[in-house]
């Protein structure tokens, strides 16, 4: 099973039950236990989509381009 919850950073995140501590890109160590969980799901896939979505949600659509193009 995994598990969806947010940093205090706002950015989405999945881990495995069971998990422990689970360490944001911010930098920011978050103890799991303690965050409220959005959502729940049992494929590793399943809970990547979720995240993808409530990042889009958050920020807005993802995309990718060149240096030069900036």
């Amino acid at each position: 099973m995994y598990i969806i919850f947010r940093c205090d950073c706002g950015r989405a995140m999945y881990t495995r039950k069971g998990v422990v501590q689970k360490k944001c890109v911010c930098g920011k160590t978050l103890k799991v236990r303690k965050r409220r969980v959005l959502a729940k799901t049992e494929d590793v896939r399943e809970a990547s989509e979720i995240v993808r979505k409530l990042q889009e949600e958050k920020y807005g659509p993802a995309y990718f381009t060149t240096a030069d193009k900036i």
